[in-house]
Parts: C-alpha cells; structure tokens; sequence
C-alpha cells in the first residue's frame, strides 16, 4: 500500500506544508473551508500520521496512556475501540493498562504509565478506588488526564459519563408502567459514581409515580461471580418479595438472570428483569433482556478528543466540564408491557 505524506496532500491541493499541518492539527489559524478540504483530501488518500516521526519532532510521546477496570468487560472492550478511533487518526499510540479493579494495581498502573512518558491519560476507575491521590499527583505534573464512566467528583478534570441518572429513571418508570410495584435494585459498590447516579434515578423514578423507596429492596456486590443467587434468595424471601429486578451492571443482570430460572421463577410472569448494560447478545438470551444501553463507543470517543484537544491546545482547550451522553432504553420480553393505569 502506497504511504502518502503531508507533502502529497499539499502539492494535491496547491497550499503550503505547513498550512497541512496546521489544518490537520485543527488549528484556529486556519479557515474551515481549507480544513474541510485537507481533511476529505487526506481521507482519500488514506493518509495517516506517523507517530514516530511526529515524536522525534518534539518532546511528545505521541502516546496516550488508558487506564481501566477490565478489558473483557464489553463496555470497556467498546469503549477502547472508540478511543483507538480517534487517537489513530490523530497520530497517536494507545497503551492500555488493567487494573482488574484493584486500587493497589491501580496505583502501579498510573507510575507504570507516568514513567513512559505518555503525553495524557484516560482513566476510569477501579471499582476499589476511593482515594484519588494518586490521580491529583498526575495533575500537579501538569499531565492531561480525563475521566470517563467511573468518575470522582474530587477531581477538577473533564469527565466523559452516560446518562446514568435518566437512564436508570427510564428504566424504573418503565416496570412501574408496566404493573410493577416492588421493585430491586441490584447495584455495585456505593462509593462508585455509576452506582450513585443509578440509585438517584431509580429512586426518583419510584418517588415520582408514588412508590415508597425501601432500602430492603437494595443490594450491593462487589465482582464476584456466585454472589447472585445469594441475593435473589435473600430479597424473595422477604415478607413483601420483590415483583421486578432492575440490575444495574452486565454481569448483574446475567447472574439475575440464571438465578431467577435456577429458582424456578419465570421472568417476566413472576418477575420482570431489565438491566443498564452493554451487552451484545441481550436480544438472544431467553427471555431477551429489556435493557438500558450505554453509547460506550461514542464515550470513548468523546473522552480521547477531549484529552487530545488537552494535549494538543493546552491554552485553546475546551473548558473543563462534565460531558453526558444520552442512554437508550430497548424494552424486550423480561418485561413484557401490561396495560395498567397509575
């Protein structure tokens, strides 16, 4: 395959190397018109930087670090399938870290990072991480660093997140909507944000159409791949059982799922179930899962810009924000809609 330069885009379009360069880079120095054509030039061409080159240039690494929980998580799995999108394209290598959800390996991971010189980082945290220090100290060595998903508020860096809140409000009213009454939640560990934003909303979802919120009806697990069933058993033993499962996590809603029918409960005649994941098979489990889903490519996206856009234009910068994403909610056969009047 031919290997096109900046020099071909250039004598394509009869402008200078550097405005290229300067374009390609999105410099405000240059005017969109000539932007949007260096890019649909460079696109045709299928040129691509050369992170090596760009590297011995300046002082840049030309490589972002990431830092996340699991990859064989398949939000994460996505999520890094957007940011490798866009570092690409903007000339950049991806190195990716695992913390496997442990603070400790956390830790190692970020000085693992920091001493190969990467130019920022993408994190989202481990589900053990309550103290950020660690992550303050990357920002006093003025490293770029943007949150995404699992974020800390302790933090003034851009974060990247769903819509956690609306999505688990969509997902509450609509069990409520359709005849539910006694309604868990099966979550992670609270000191996560994802865990508080869901909880806020399915709370919410509850005290907006007059249900009492009953802390009973609330449990919280860690990664653990048998701890389902002992929470099913728990919450149907109750005096007043649970008629709907709102899981707020893939694997939770996988685990609910085989410790309903382990029990022999039909979903959704004897309970509803619907889950805030990603999971791409949802539709083909029995019965196909109701399920709110998470843009996590678009988040992943939407995170490596941000960072990019930091490293690159340390004064020009977008502000430091929160950016949400919209959540979609799929409704299946786990909860099949009855009519019913509130």
């Amino acid at each position: 395959m031919e290997v096109y330069t900046i020099k071909d885009i250039a004598r394509e379009l009869g402008i200078s190397t550097s405005t290229v360069s300067r374009a390609l880079r999105g410099s405000y120095e240059i005017n969109p018109e000539t932007k949007r054509l260096v890019m649909e030039c460079a696109e045709r061409l299928n040129y691509r930087p050369n992170p090596i080159a760009l590297s011995l240039k300046g002082s840049a690494s030309r490589a972002i670090g990431v830092i996340l929980p699991q990859v064989a998580n398949y939000f994460f799995s996505q999520a890094i399938n957007g940011i490798e999108a866009i570092a690409y394209n903007r000339g950049y290598h991806v190195i990716i870290f695992q913390s496997q959800e442990s603070y400790e390996r956390e830790m190692a991971n970020v000085q693992q990072a920091m001493s190969r010189k990467v130019d920022g980082l993408l994190m989202s945290l481990s589900s053990e991480t309550s103290d950020v220090t660690h992550l303050q100290d990357v920002l006093d060595k003025n490293v770029p660093l943007v949150l995404f998903d699992r974020v800390s508020s302790e933090l003034n860096v851009t974060k990247v997140v769903a819509d956690n809140f609306g999505g688990a409000f969509a997902a509450t009213e609509h069990l409520i909507r359709s005849g539910r009454r006694r309604i868990a939640h099966l979550t992670i560990q609270p000191w996560l944000s994802i865990t508080q934003e869901r909880l806020a909303g399915y709370r919410a979802a509850l005290e907006q159409n007059g249900l009492e919120f009953d802390e009973t009806l609330i449990r919280y697990g860690t990664f653990g791949p048998d701890e389902v069933g002992p929470m099913v058993d728990e919450l149907m033993h109750l005096e007043s059982p649970p008629d709907a499962f709102f899981t707020a996590s893939d694997r939770l809603a996988v685990g609910c799922l085989q410790a309903l029918r382990q029990r022999n409960l039909h979903i959704p005649d004897d309970v509803s179930l619907i889950g805030f994941t990603n999971l791409n098979v949802a539709d083909l489990l029995d019965p196909p899962l109701s399920t709110v889903v998470q843009p996590a490519q678009e988040i992943g996206q939407v995170a490596a810009e941000r960072l990019i856009d930091q490293i690159e234009r340390k004064l020009r910068a977008l502000p430091i924000e929160t950016v949400q994403i919209a959540t979609e909610l799929i409704v299946r056969s786990s909860t099949r809609l009855e009519a019913v009047k509130l």
